[in-house]
């Protein structure tokens, strides 16, 4: 067999992979599996939280850690900490002109979340000292780009009653209303349920394909993050995100037939076509492969024919879940880079939405407006040069090495050469099975810690990371082969933080 080592062992140490060392993280207190996952049924707002958002936002970036620190050894919990993260972004940073670029401080907080309740308690501070790091970054570009914009105050004269919040809300989103769709929110977050807003937030985070896919990621994510947090701090959240999901060019898209609104306007009438029944099939992989085949070449419009047609058939949505985390694992195969990664974590958030949503009518447009984004993904690959003439058919497994741990030989290749290690994946998936993707998963996970310098590192790997369970046995040791293309290898250097945060705690 392989070289094995213990989960532990190849956290503290990795030297042979070039992982570093964590122990530095020892000077803070651990976070405690009960602190990670609080009972959200019994979540206050903490009265320290507008402090400590005050302290964030003044604090300069070269203290910032060191001040936090001292704030933790003190007693400040990790809940408070995460949410005063989030509303930090949302009140400082700007979600225009893209909903992305700078306002990944924001959008990265609830990844950032993901990966620490994943890794063992000594380690969970590292990925949100990262994100404070990265808002102190996006703030500063903020400044430069946006003249230090703030999120004024509600107009609360203008806000809607109770009772009719959820319609106006509905219809200022639908007449791209941004003043309108304020007051209305604001009111929302007041007196509603959050499942009954999120129900219309995820209709709209999906219904046009501007900011490549960020619109529905920050849906799934700000819910994410809230449910965690708290409702208490909902509301200027909730604005931020309305306001997101406005962002457009020109003139009132309402009014307008781009090609970003297309596939809304049209799938919203095709859903209709999908038998009552459709939750109820079967899985079938002959389904799948059809799915992934014509998803190379089909249009928007064709594609989601097809999706019907194999619902209608008798296919289940999780068949046509894993053609579609396939198909974006084989784009990024074929062009890694910003592209392909964010059809694979719009991928997870639309199923994320998907998988939450208590509507029929809202499930099948998340199902088929992420049908109709892939081929637009794929445009937009082409738009930007070579793709390659690569499938899932030519990631084969590959045996490992017999002399070395399989971790440590898979992430050494991923810096020289990524197919290698996307098919040395799959070999020893074949033969190590769950326990061998336990340790593949902890160590993609450790060197996003060590290696990660962009916001990306931590939205593409806490989606895939998490997707890898999404994905039926079937598929899932193609599945994380695929995700190789964009993990960081154990040949890349460390980024500045640790170096800083091992300076700021030991």
């Amino acid at each position: 067999m392989f070289g094995k080592q213990s989960r532990r062992g190849f956290l503290q140490t990795g030297a042979a992979v070039g992982l570093g060392n964590l122990a530095f993280l020892q000077g803070l207190r651990p976070v405690s599996a009960q602190e990670a996952n609080v009972d959200l049924a019994h979540v206050q707002l903490q009265p320290e939280i507008a402090p400590l958002v005050k302290l964030i936002e003044e604090t300069p970036r070269d203290r910032l850690l060191e001040e936090i620190g001292a704030r933790i050894n003190k007693g400040l919990s990790y809940q408070e900490l995460l949410a005063a993260l989030l509303l930090v972004g949302v009140k400082n940073v700007e979600p225009r002109p893209s909903v992305g670029h700078k306002f990944h401080a924001v959008l990265v907080v609830n990844s950032a979340h993901l990966a620490s309740i994943a890794s063992p308690p000594e380690h969970r501070w590292l990925p949100i000292f990262w994100a404070l790091d990265y808002y102190k970054s996006a703030a500063a570009r903020d400044v430069q780009e946006r003249g230090d914009w703030m999120m004024p105050a509600v107009a609360e004269g203008k806000m809607p009653k109770p009772t009719v919040a959820g319609r106006t809300f509905a219809e200022a989103m639908e007449n791209w209303d941004e003043a309108a769709a304020d007051t209305a929110v604001a009111s929302l977050a007041r007196t509603a349920g959050m499942n009954e807003i999120y129900e219309q937030f995820y209709r709209f985070g999906a219904r046009d394909f501007r900011s490549i896919g960020h619109k529905a990621i920050f849906v799934a994510n700000s819910q994410r993050t809230l449910q965690f947090v708290g409702r208490d701090h909902a509301e200027p959240v909730l604005r931020s995100l309305a306001y997101a999901l406005l962002m457009h060019e020109g003139s009132n898209p309402a009014e307008r037939d781009d090609e970003a609104d297309r596939p809304y306007r049209r799938n919203s009438e095709v859903a209709g076509k999908i038998r009552n029944d459709w939750q109820d099939g079967a899985l079938k992989s002959d389904a799948t492969l059809e799915l992934i085949t014509a998803m190379r070449s089909a249009t928007n419009d064709d594609a989601c024919d097809l999706t019907v047609e194999l619902l209608n058939r008798g296919a289940s949505p999780q068949s046509i879940w894993d053609a579609l985390h396939l198909t974006a694992g084989e784009m990024l195969m074929q062009q890694p880079g910003i592209v392909a990664l964010h059809a694979m974590t719009t991928t997870n958030a639309l199923h994320y939405a998907f998988q939450t949503s208590g509507d029929d009518q809202t499930r099948r447009l998340m199902l088929l407006q992420n049908v109709a984004f892939l081929p637009m993904f794929r445009g937009a690959m082409k738009g930007r040069g070579k793709v390659k003439s690569v499938t899932i058919d030519d990631l084969t497994p590959e045996k490992l090495d017999r002399d070395s741990a399989a971790t440590e030989q898979i992430f050494a290749d991923l810096s020289r050469d990524p197919m290698t290690a996307a098919r040395k994946t799959r070999g020893y998936l074949a033969e190590a099975g769950t326990g061998g993707a336990t340790q593949l998963l902890d160590a993609a996970r450790v060197l996003v810690f060590l290696k990660g310098n962009d916001a990306h590192d931590y939205k593409f790997s806490s989606a895939v990371l998490e997707d890898f369970y999404h994905v039926s046995p079937e598929w899932r040791d193609v599945y994380l082969g695929l995700s190789m293309f964009n993990l960081p290898g154990s040949g890349a250097r460390d980024n500045s933080l640790v170096q800083r945060t091992r300076a700021a705690l030991t």
